[in-house]
């Protein structure tokens, strides 16, 4: 379980995930996008949701647990950003986009 690291606050997130998530991140800061970020939060941790808006004035690092980075999903990555680009934001959880059966991490 890796760590977003935005502001002064941390956010437990799978490092698979985020590693995809840095290259939605990368793409939308690159191009002065802000968008917002949801998630569902466990019940271990209080339940609900989190949002957060990102916009290139703060801070964001991205912890990964694991010893290497895990592989990119080329497709999971363009839906991730895809995603980003709505009205509504990208939204993780359950449900929400996930790579396609039998592709690379």
């Amino acid at each position: 379980m890796g760590t977003l690291h935005y502001g002064g606050n941390r956010f437990p997130i799978d490092d698979r995930l985020l590693a995809h998530l840095q290259v939605v991140l990368t793409m939308k800061l690159r191009r002065k996008e802000g968008f917002f970020i949801t998630w569902t939060v466990e019940a271990s941790r209080g339940g609900g949701q989190d949002s957060i808006w990102v916009d290139n004035g703060v801070p964001i690092r991205c912890h990964y647990q694991g010893s290497g980075r895990p592989l990119i999903n080329r497709e999971w990555a363009e839906k991730l950003t895809l995603a980003a680009n709505t009205s509504a934001g990208l939204v993780i959880g359950p449900g929400s986009i996930e790579p396609s059966e039998g592709s690379p991490a």
